[in-house]
């Protein structure tokens, strides 16, 4: 794979996302307990043999510089190997990225530096597991002049991706960014394929179609711009996503909304969890900073309320459960819950106290939060909406601003 670049997109402002990408970039987002979102691509390309990777930021990127100097620091730079963050230069003009293309086009000097064949462009943005050593394969083996992974969604989704035909060898005859109604494919009335976010391209054809691009008046995006023109004009394939989370329903999720982000959380916290995080022949790689081992207590006094337990959860080091109950919920690094305090069905970022006699039901709360002692979240949701966001399903969503108020 020496002769493989790959650029991660993590420059976008998640504003669906909003209050969790108030400071940081979505890519930076945390997850799982431990993880950022963008671990999840980058695993990925390590996994994948791919050891030179650019991840392009722009809007709020300092907690993801901060994370990928402390997570990614792990390839050999004496062998031209590299995972590095590059923000905007504006080498080509006074314009920041004007699109997922322009982004690429504005770093045409690294790639030549590099001097790459093929280049895969990645999201950085989404949960799955996949090898794009077998991408490429595919690619060399079709010839083509770009790939892009495909995953099969409903007809009734795809208002939310960009869909792509194929014919029967699997190569594109039309590409659609977020077509409000389509067709279903012939083979399957109820079933289209949608583009994953990530692409292959050959990287001479590539330069000619982003210079011809940043010299017209479009959206300078791939999904609008670049691949409805190369499907016209060369060979694009779509590769299938073959699933490595070793499950019977693949997993891919782009964890664009609130309840998007909390479902995929969610996922993990079952008894037998949809995403896999401890598969060790793909692991999932991210920082761990120096914390103690989670500690729960006053079990010896079990008979009273203040046992502390946590049940169907995922608890990080650091947290002291103290006499609390944690159930089907997502607990990061360095968590207080105190004693007599309940949470439910909940994500807690790094940080939280959450105070004596709480109760916290389908909340996300920020890191760094501390909550009073004697709080209800998640109860009465019109007096929720009244200091915090509440989603449409009743999400209720706090950061520290929120309870400076």
């Amino acid at each position: 794979m020496r002769n493989v670049l790959a650029l991660i997109l993590a420059g976008g402002k998640g504003s669906r996302l909003l209050p969790l990408t108030l400071h940081r970039a979505k890519p930076a987002v945390p997850f799982g307990g431990h993880y950022r979102i963008i671990d999840f691509t980058l695993s990925n390309t390590l996994n994948s043999n791919i050891r030179k990777v650019a991840v392009l930021t722009q809007y709020k990127s300092y907690s993801l510089d901060r994370h990928l100097r402390l997570a990614w620091n792990v390839v050999d730079p004496e062998q031209g190997e590299f995972i590095i963050s590059v923000p905007p230069q504006q080498r080509v003009g006074q314009d920041w990225y004007r699109g997922t293309a322009d982004a690429v086009y504005q770093n045409l000097y690294l790639i030549q530096q590099e001097t790459p064949d093929y280049l895969f462009i990645l999201s950085g943005d989404h949960i799955y597991k996949m090898n794009y050593a077998e991408m490429l394969a595919y690619h060399l083996d079709a010839k083509a002049d770009a790939t892009i992974g495909v995953i099969e969604v409903t007809s009734s989704a795809v208002s939310r991706f960009g869909v792509v035909e194929v014919d029967a060898q699997q190569r594109v005859v039309s590409f659609v960014e977020k077509p409000q109604a389509t067709d279903a494919s012939a083979s399957n009335a109820m079933v289209c394929y949608a583009n994953m976010g990530v692409y292959l391209f050959n990287v001479n054809v590539l330069t000619q179609y982003l210079v011809q691009d940043a010299n017209h008046p479009t959206h300078h995006d791939f999904g609008k711009d670049i691949l409805p023109k190369m499907v016209k004009q060369t060979q694009v394939m779509a590769y299938e996503f073959r699933d490595e989370n070793r499950k019977q329903v693949r997993y891919w999720r782009d964890i664009g909304t609130l309840e998007a982000y909390w479902e995929a959380n969610m996922d993990l916290v079952a008894v037998d969890p949809l995403f896999n995080l401890y598969d060790k022949e793909w692991p999932v790689r991210t920082y761990h900073g120096q914390h103690p081992p989670a500690k729960f207590v006053f079990a010896e006094e079990s008979k009273g309320e203040r046992l502390g337990i946590a049940l169907d959860s995922i608890v990080c080091n650091g947290c002291i459960i103290s006499g609390g109950r944690v159930e089907r919920s997502v607990v990061s690094s360095n968590v207080r819950i105190n004693e007599d305090t309940e949470v439910l069905d909940s994500i807690i970022m790094e940080n939280v106290v959450i105070g004596q006699q709480s109760k916290i039901r389908k909340a996300i709360i920020d890191k760094d939060t501390v909550i009073p002692p004697k709080t209800e979240i998640g109860y009465d949701l019109e007096t929720d909406r009244k200091r915090f966001m509440v989603t449409d399903s009743g999400i209720v969503v706090i950061n520290q601003e929120m309870m400076a108020r």
